[in-house]
Parts: C-alpha cells; structure tokens; sequence
C-alpha cells in the first residue's frame, strides 16, 4: 500500500520562498502554493490541509488575520507563520493566535526548518487520531479511548484484540500509570461479555477482611453491623468481567481463598454455608513482576499460574515516544473543554521538553501535568515553562532528561542552541538588546529563536 503523503499549503507571493517549499518537501509531502489570499481561500476550501505555512505580509491579507479564518473553520488546523521582517509585536501576536512556530525569510538553516515543519505534522497526525478515533467510538458505544501510535502500544493492542473474544484468564502486568486498568476496560468491550457487568476491586491498600467481604458477600448477622445480606463481586461479576486491581497486594490468606474459587467458580458467602456459583471472566493486573513475587515467596506459584494464562506487559512511557504528543494533544482537548479554556497549542520547544521527559509516573502523570498547566494557565500558547514550573519533580526529570548526550545531529544542535541562548540572557542580565549586541543576532530574529524554546514568554 503506497504510503500517504502529508498535504501542505504554502501561501507566499515570494516566487523563491515558493520554490524553495516546492523542491525541499517534494519527497515528503504533497505541496500545493498560493500567491495571494484569494487563492490561499480557494486551494483550502478544496483540500484538507495538514498544515499551512502562511506569509506575514500578502498583498491584500494579513497572513494572522487569514490564519484566524482558516482556524475559524477547521480549529485543530496546524500554522506556521513566515515573515522577512520579524518584529516583536508580530511574533507576540502570532503567537496568541495559536500559530504553531514564528519563521523569519531568509531559511538559513534547511536542516532546522525540515525539522520544524516534521514536529508541527506530528501536532497534526495527534489531532487527527484522535478525532478519527471518536468518531469510531461514536458507532461503539462504552469502548474506552485508547491513544496508541508508537509500535509498542501496537503490539500491545493488537494480543488485546487477539484475546479480548476468548474467555480466558488474563494477566496485566506494568509500572503505575502505564493504563492496565483501561486495557482492562478495553477486553471487557470487545468480549462476548461486553453487555454485562464489568466491576473492578482494588486489592491494594484495603484490609483483608474488607477485601473477602467485598468479593465474597455476606449473610445477615455474619459480623458486626451485617445488617441485611450482600452478595459480593463474585456474585454480581456473574456472566461478564471481573478486574482485580493489584492482586499481588492480595493476602496469603485470600490468595488461598481465590484459588479454590477459580478451581469450579464456586463459593461461599461469609456466615453462610451454602455454595454459591458464578460464569464470570477473571480479569488480575499488577505493577510488580508477579513471577518476581512468586520466587520471592509472597505470592502463591499455583494461583499465579490459574491467572497468569495469557499475560500482557503494559509498556512504560518512555518505551512508546511516538505516542506522547497524540496523549499530550488529547489531555489538551479534553481538560480545555472541562475547563472551558482556550489553553495551546503547544510551542516546538514545550513538545520536544515533554517528549524528553522521563515520566516515571507514565501517563498518569503526563496527564497530572496538562491538567495542571490548563488549570493554572490563562489561555494562549504553552511554552515550557507553563508545562514544567520550577522545583517540581516534573521539571527537574525534564532537565535531567534534556541534559543527556543527544544522538541524532539535529538534537545536538538544538540542545547547543538551547543552552547558547539560556547563558547568553543570563550574561546580559535579560536585557534583549544587550543579548543582540553580545551575540550579533538581530534583536527581532533572537527574540523569536528564544520563544521558540521557551526562555522568553512574553
């Protein structure tokens, strides 16, 4: 199947900075060039753009004002704005706008600019995933969202499609935060059992009486205030899927108890004597190495092997990078409607600083992190400072991961650009026109290669 090319507009009157757009990104795009307003209206209304490169000044539009009408119609549209005469005020303004990154003619550095236009169609594939991925959950009603791009969460998706339909036990095994309980929901919706219940225990952190009442039942008067009977999740889990959370937190005692109820699916009510039987489809997840429990002597090795009969391993963050910009993209959207906020988009240098990021709490707490930035924020771009503000376990895991020997040439130079500007601002006391004369950069061009990567915000 041939591979599907990005569609780019490009709106410029400039003939060389149309043939320059033209002959860089022939291989990788399919690119389409306007001369004026007029025609940039024409070219959008008749295709789908994955991204506009927009010029400041046209002959009869301001190229903000005809991004704003793009945006007004299609809101997730990715932009870029280009100008050969960068003034402060303009980029400030672009900015505001939700224009993506602020380009000043003429391209000296090729290389950065491919990287600049790769990173905004990566903001623009996120956006489209996942509204493609609601749209197919509006004919699947109760299928969780499952944000998945990176080749990992592929593989891991596609045993959860393989095993979803047979009810068989299944195992999730994977660090806090990396989503066992929406993968759990996620076999629950695509099992035969789909239309009954789906109830989920958390073994961890309850006492183990609590724990046997709540997945056993109990009869009236079987302890201190049993007022009535009440049947347990054994019980109410009957013909559909039952999720226990954390099991290698169960007891020595309960492990016991679970086992002979998976031998017939037959039980007792606590006060009672009667045997009780129940279909449901076992579903367990932990955060540590259920094996590693075993040899450690804590967890039963005859019930982990009754519940360990297909095992899943749920990647962690840092092992599916592809998908941190389609979640970041989501948690914007949803958390933006919550609020009733106008937070985004995001700038390059806050992307590139998330994709950095360690996220030892996985996407738990990337999460955390833009539901706080949309809360605190008061609208506009987010710059990474907004992501990660200063002292917080977030932003020095950022840094550390910043701080590393980049591989990739590309990396290296932005890193080396990164830490040029930080020190140059700090040599010239965050005087913009001291920093200019220090490093012979035009005080407009500097400005807007520093709010690229976040030194400057305002």
């Amino acid at each position: 199947m041939p591979e599907i090319l990005p569609k780019i507009l490009v709106v410029d009157d400039d003939r060389h900075t149309r043939i320059l757009f033209d002959r860089l990104l022939a291989r990788t795009a399919v690119v389409s060039l306007a001369v004026d307003g007029a025609e940039a209206r024409g070219l959008f209304a008749a295709e789908d753009f994955n991204l506009v490169l927009m010029d400041q000044r046209l002959p009869s539009d301001n190229g903000i004002d005809l991004l704003r009408e793009f945006r007004a119609r299609r809101p997730h549209l990715v932009g870029i704005l280009m100008t050969g005469f960068a003034d402060v005020r303009d980029a400030v303004a672009a900015v505001r706008e939700g224009v993506f990154d602020y380009l000043t003619k003429p391209f000296e550095d090729l290389e950065a600019l491919e990287a600049v236009i790769g990173k905004a169609l990566e903001l623009d594939r996120a956006y489209r995933e996942i509204h493609g991925l609601r749209a197919r959950l509006s004919s699947e009603a109760g299928t969780p969202e499952v944000i998945a791009q990176s080749p990992a969460m592929e593989r891991v998706l596609g045993q959860i499609r393989q095993i979803a339909g047979l009810d068989t036990t299944v195992l999730l095994e994977g660090e806090s935060g990396t989503g066992k309980e929406l993968a759990a929901r996620l076999i629950h919706s695509l099992s035969k059992r789909a239309d009954k219940q789906f109830l989920e225990v958390n073994c961890g952190g309850l006492p183990e009486t609590l724990l046997e009442s709540l997945l056993f039942g109990y009869e009236k008067g079987a302890f201190t205030g049993a007022g009535q009977a009440n049947p347990g999740y054994f019980e109410k889990a009957h013909g559909g899927n039952l999720f226990l959370d954390e099991i290698a937190d169960m007891s020595p005692k309960l492990q016991s108890s679970l086992l002979r109820v998976l031998q017939d699916h037959s039980f007792t009510r606590i006060g009672s004597t009667q045997a009780r039987r129940a279909d449901f489809r076992l579903i367990c997840a932990t955060n540590r190495s259920l094996l590693g429990e075993v040899k450690a002597g804590r967890f039963r090795e005859d019930l982990y092997y009754r519940i360990a009969v297909v095992t899943v391993g749920l990647p962690p963050l840092r092992e599916r990078a592809g998908d941190i910009v389609p979640l970041t993209a989501y948690f914007l959207d949803h958390y933006n409607a919550k609020f009733g906020k106008a937070s985004g988009p995001l700038t390059p240098a806050a992307l590139q600083a998330l994709e950095r990021c360690r996220w030892e709490g996985n996407v738990r707490e990337l999460q955390h992190c833009i539901e706080r930035t949309v809360a605190l924020h008061a609208g506009g771009p987010i710059d990474v400072a907004h992501l990660f503000p200063a002292g917080e376990p977030s932003a020095r895991a950022a840094q550390a991961a910043g701080a590393a020997p980049a591989l990739r040439y590309q990396d290296a130079r932005e890193e080396f650009e990164q830490q040029y500007f930080r020190h140059l601002i700090a040599a010239a006391g965050g005087n913009m026109s001291e920093a200019a004369r220090l490093s012979g950069i035009p005080r407009q061009n500097l400005y807007v290669r520093m709010k690229r990567w976040g030194i400057v915000t305002d």
